[in-house]
């Protein structure tokens, strides 16, 4: 809730601040789907780089969200799925640099066939534009789906748990 606002008003905030998210993603997903292999790369290994960087802060938010999520009841299972560790943070890091070795699907060119007037026809993988992703409980599929997305040439809207909250800003 957000105070000092009634509901109406406060729905009426919520789908502005959707809008909004939704136009910057949108005029993001232009400028992603025409950034070259090299240039997406470079930007994967950068975000690879600053998990490293900066482990220490993005654990310790982990650990301000388990404690939360401990002190609220959520099941073990799921506190599990939510903890990091400093070897999980080098995996998020590591799988960032994996999705930068991989070849760049925009552009590739499958099942081309040619037909008997000698057309050649074939589908090009190209951008979706904006994926929305919502997940919960599992701060690592921040660094995942957003590399995936990159890669791609797709601007990403995500959506992790309130539970991971500060561990998923920590990673953005």
């Amino acid at each position: 809730k957000i105070p000092g606002m009634n509901a109406v008003a406060e729905i009426r905030d919520i789908k502005r601040y959707m809008r909004e998210l939704g136009e910057q993603a949108r005029a993001a997903a232009r400028l992603l789907a025409r950034a070259d292999s090299a240039t997406k790369d470079r930007a994967l290994a950068a975000a690879a780089a600053a998990i490293r960087r900066d482990a220490a802060r993005l654990l310790e938010a982990n650990a301000e969200d388990v404690a939360e999520a401990r002190a609220n009841g959520l099941a073990p299972a799921l506190l599990d799925r939510l903890q990091l560790s400093a070897a999980g943070v080098e995996d998020m890091a590591e799988g960032l640099e994996q999705i930068a070795r991989l070849p760049d699907p925009v552009g590739a060119i499958t099942d081309l066939h040619e037909r008997p007037s000698g057309i050649r026809v074939g589908r090009m993988r190209v951008p979706l534009g904006v994926i929305g992703i919502i997940y919960e409980s599992r701060p690592n599929v921040t660094a995942d789906a957003a590399g995936l997305c990159l890669k791609s040439g797709n601007a990403a809207i995500l959506r992790g748990g309130s539970e991971a909250l500060r561990a998923n800003r920590a990673i953005a």
